[in-house]
């Protein structure tokens, strides 16, 4: 009777029922509230992580299509007409004469508004 006392009052996160029984910091009323509410507040970060990785794989197709052709300088803006977004790459790295940038294990070089030497990185291992 003195945990009902303690609760009165205290309503689910989820439906807004009142919680009658439980822990003195329960905060739903049963399994099926909680995970409704915790699916509706992390569905907005896995749609963001969703479209981030859509983006990455997009430009992996590209680069690695363009990889494999005789082409050594490609227009920036050739690139995008394919649907290649520049804002999205796996890892970067500034030299004195051009950006490296990474797309998983394909390096490419941006030099000025162009794309030059893609290729393959080879030897990936699990140690840094």
């Amino acid at each position: 009777m003195s945990d009902y006392k303690e609760r009165h009052g205290a309503v689910c996160l989820e439906c807004g029922d009142e919680i009658r029984y439980g822990r003195s910091d329960k905060k739903f009323c049963c399994d099926t509230c909680k995970n409704r509410w915790h699916n509706r507040h992390v569905h907005d970060s896995r749609i963001f992580r969703q479209r981030v990785n859509s983006a990455l794989e997009k430009n992996y197709d590209i680069l690695d299509a363009l990889r494999r052709t005789t082409l050594r300088d490609i227009p920036m803006a050739d690139m995008e007409s394919m649907g290649f977004r520049r804002r999205f790459f796996t890892s970067y790295r500034k030299t004195s004469s051009r950006d490296v940038y990474m797309c998983y294990d394909i390096r490419y070089f941006v030099s000025g508004d162009a794309v030059t030497s893609i290729s393959r990185v080879s030897g990936f291992d699990d140690n840094p």
